[in-house]
């Protein structure tokens, strides 16, 4: 196994120092890559890589975020000039072009030494399904890897890669990582382009981002999550969502209800997510269990519902006019995408639309959702076995994330009683990407474990976070609540709902008549109270037109919450005293139910 800790920061260190060339390096990389078993399709030789070497002389550590940074890529996703499969040598072509993505990572001084193998067309949760091969887990061999970016977990886990690209529509970013010992980041829909992509379900593919810690996976999405124009899904990364930002000390989390968690059997996955919750719990989270039901009820509309059909679409010159060059378990998941109605699809849609609703509140209540990123890890031979059924089971907590437009991660927690990885994932809303990857850093830094399957130690590391970086985090008491009369305010200057939390019980609430009846919370002496308020991140460049809103007696000073910070909030002008104290009710909203 290659030497070289490939974490992107020890890299980095290597290259500056003189202890490692970008050249030397990948060489070596690629000549013990070709003895991975069904990991790789395509590798690059050193002609192929000589444009790349020669772009990173105009390039430097300290200028390029990537630089000289071995990655892979899944095999549905373009790189110029060298054949995209899909697993599926009958559907092969060759791009002009690399994907989008790819180019970002390239331009930032990436290197891509190769493509790896996938279930066939990205369509499945265990690495067993591609004519390449079955690749196995990278640490035991007698496991599945977890699918459909199979490879791309592996070489990253191996140690061969620093990073590799994969695609998330039901799992497939998050399940390999999951039993490899990695992080593997589900982007929000539309962040990192799909240009160039195969598509599995176009309205719902995500290229996703495996790697060996979740501060390198920030500094690949970094990098990767820019607008497309060219890709009519491609989605602004709002500036509260481009830069890390601080975990919190105390945070609330859900978890499923005890009925709704599903092992399938599996007592050493049941005992390691026991575990990884009271390990939240002593890092300073409250738990809450919720009823996961809108999630669960969504997940089975991926597959049993219409949006089947767009495997089809995406593979219907195959299907239909070469149906044996697929796999039979390809073939007959797929083939069944033709049979649904546009009434089918519709239908689905108003119950899909209703069930976001239903989920979207209980996002709310806490600062990220919990679940087993897997439910159980299986044997090659228990897939061979059940092909179908034990696939379904993997994406028991994972189908429903795209459907519900939910960003999330999946981060390694420990190891079971056999001696084989188990992970938790963290979810929430969309563009909430840098916020779960902040808690997925507290958690590696809590646990400390080797990286993938390599013995290279956890090394923690800060990455520059939010301080001066394009936007004011503001704490609202009052019409700007969500769901309140002025909230919009804040929602039509691309501000992003960070936490609910309270202030610190130091303050008094009155209510100040006018158009609009609006609170104004003023320090206080005598009689201290704590009032709920929420931290919205608003871009600087919408700052001054809000504040310009403002009427008096209110204005725009620091509020201290109750964990102790200060943050940019309404405070009031003492003249608001005139008003009438409603300090009684602990929050503008409960002041105006009561009305």
């Amino acid at each position: 196994m290659n030497q070289t800790n490939l974490a992107i920061n020890e890299l980095n260190l290597a290259y500056l120092t003189g202890q490692q060339s970008p050249e030397k390096l990948i060489l070596s990389l690629i000549k013990e890559a070709k003895s991975q078993q069904a990991v790789w399709i395509h590798l690059l030789d050193e002609e192929a890589l000589k444009p790349y070497f020669e772009g990173l002389k105009s390039k430097s550590p300290q200028t390029h975020p990537l630089y000289g940074v071995p990655f892979a890529i899944k095999d549905n996703i373009d790189l110029a000039g060298v054949p995209t499969t899909a697993a599926c040598a009958e559907f092969s072509y060759v791009p002009e072009k690399s994907a989008f993505v790819v180019e970002q990572l390239i331009e930032a001084g990436a290197i891509p030494i190769g493509k790896t193998n996938l279930d066939q067309f990205a369509t499945g949760l265990v690495g067993t399904r591609s004519p390449f091969g079955e690749t196995p887990n990278a640490f035991n061999s007698d496991y599945i890897s977890g699918g459909s970016s199979s490879g791309s977990a592996v070489a990253t886990a191996l140690g061969t890669v620093s990073f590799a690209l994969g695609t998330d529509t039901a799992g497939s970013g998050r399940v390999p990582a999951c039993f490899n010992n990695l992080v593997g980041l589900k982007p929000s829909k539309g962040l990192l382009s799909t240009s160039g992509v195969v598509p599995a379900c176009r309205s719902l593919d995500c290229v996703s981002i495996f790697a060996l810690t979740a501060t390198d996976a920030n500094r690949v999405f970094q990098v990767a999550a820019q607008y497309d124009g060219e890709d009519c899904y491609s989605r602004d990364n709002p500036v509260a969502n481009q830069k890390p930002v601080l975990a919190k000390d105390s945070f609330t989390f859900a978890v499923p209800l005890a009925e709704q968690l599903e092992f399938f059997g599996d007592d050493f996955y049941q005992a390691e997510f026991e575990k990884a919750v009271a390990q939240l719990e002593a890092m300073g989270g409250e738990k809450k269990a919720l009823d996961y039901s809108p999630m669960l009820q969504a997940a089975k509309l991926l597959y049993e519902g219409p949006w089947v059909a767009e495997r089809y679409i995406a593979t219907q010159d195959i299907i239909e006019n070469k149906p044996e060059a697929m796999l039979d378990v390809t073939r007959t998941i797929i083939s069944s995408g033709n049979k649904p109605l546009a009434t089918d699809c519709f239908s689905a849609l108003y119950k899909l639309q209703a069930l976001k609703k239903q989920a979207d509140l209980l996002v709310e209540q806490v600062d990220f959702l919990v679940s087993p990123t897997a439910g159980r890890h299986y044997t090659r031979k228990e897939i061979k076995d059940n092909p179908i059924g034990n696939n379904s089971n993997l994406g028991y907590y994972t189908n429903f994330m795209n459907l519900l437009d939910f960003s999330a991660i999946a981060v390694p927690t420990g190891f079971t009683a056999n001696k084989m990885p188990f992970g938790i994932t963290l979810f929430s809303f969309a563009m909430q990407d840098q916020s779960l990857l902040a808690y997925a850093d507290k958690i590696m830094q809590n646990n400390q474990l080797t990286l993938g399957a390599t013995q290279w130690p956890f090394k923690a590391e800060t990455l520059q976070t939010d301080v001066n970086s394009g936007f004011i985090d503001l704490a609202v008491c009052g019409a700007h609540l969500s769901g309140m009369a002025l909230n919009w305010q804040l929602q039509e200057r691309d501000a992003l709902l960070l936490e609910k939390t309270r202030t610190a019980r130091a303050y008094q609430m009155y209510s100040v008549p006018g158009q609009v009846e609006r609170p104004a919370l003023i320090r206080s002496d005598a009689e201290k109270q704590a009032f709920e308020v929420e931290v919205w991140r608003i871009p600087t460049q919408h700052f001054a037109s809000f504040v310009e809103g403002i009427a008096a007696p209110l204005g725009i000073g620091k509020v201290e919450l109750e964990d102790g910070r200060f943050v940019s909030g309404f405070i009031a002008e003492s003249t608001a005293q005139t008003g009438k104290n409603i300090s009684e009710f602990g929050s503008w909203r409960k002041y105006v139910a009561s009305n």
